[in-house]
């Protein structure tokens, strides 16, 4: 088998892997540099928006360059696992609870998934060396998504997929392995402005480009200080 025949059919074994441990989607990119996301990212830290969220400043060559997270890097593979419940548990005049917050804390879940995906890897392609990631290093996981064609970057900066919206959570496996790569797919935002209208804090300045210091999750989650008077009502 010649080595574009061989690429394909591992390919094929690993989305087959993907699908077979509950994985909605599996895309693949290339393992290099994302030019296009490093202004952005320096301009947004510059601006502030990461608030106290001190460790988004560190590691900065790290969340751009895979190969410095798994030497001799050559794969990214991008996951979309499921969180959306089968019932919703919010109640009128009641404290709501996100929905990916309803089961077990999905970094234990998904990195069990990951763990089995490697192995499994390991065991029916030969000698693969790689890391697992479910947002627990700087991995730049919606770029990553967005490059291997699992969804857009909406204007809330989201990735949105058309039959799944956001209710996903993100996971990638580095590989040391060429592999065929999928591509991206277009935006289909187009001009709705719908999540900029509907947020409560204003935390979306421009399209594509969140302030983390004004969102929710921010003041209830990452700010480890009082929430302010001023978003308690909200």
């Amino acid at each position: 088998m010649c080595l574009s025949g061989m690429k394909e059919k591992i390919t094929a074994q690993i989305k087959n892997i993907a699908s077979g441990l509950g994985f909605s989607f599996c895309g693949i990119s290339k393992a290099e540099f994302l030019e296009e996301e490093a202004p952005k990212l320096e301009a947004w830290l510059k601006r502030g928006y990461q608030g106290k969220m001190q460790y988004l400043e560190n590691h900065f060559d790290k969340r751009l360059d895979p190969t410095k997270l798994v030497p001799g890097a050559k794969s990214v593979i991008s996951l979309v696992y499921n969180y959306y419940p089968k019932k919703d548990l919010a109640q009128p005049n009641n404290l709501k609870i996100a929905k990916y917050a309803y089961g077990e804390d999905y970094h234990f879940v998904v990195k069990d998934k990951l763990k089995e995906f490697l192995q499994r890897i390991q065991d029916e392609i030969g000698d693969v060396n790689g890391r697992v990631f479910v947002d627990s290093a700087p991995v730049m996981e919606r770029a990553w998504a967005k490059k291997s064609g699992l969804g857009w970057i909406g204007k809330n900066s989201l990735l949105l997929n058309r039959s799944m919206g956001s209710f996903f959570f993100l996971a990638e496996i580095i590989l040391d392995l060429e592999l065929e790569y999928d591509g991206p797919i277009k935006d289909y935002c187009g001009t709705c402005t719908a999540c900029m209208d509907a947020c409560p804090t204003d935390a979306i300045p421009q399209p594509y480009v969140v302030d983390g210091s004004k969102c929710i999750s921010y003041f209830t989650i990452e700010l480890k200080e009082e929430i302010p008077n001023e978003v308690k009502e909200i």
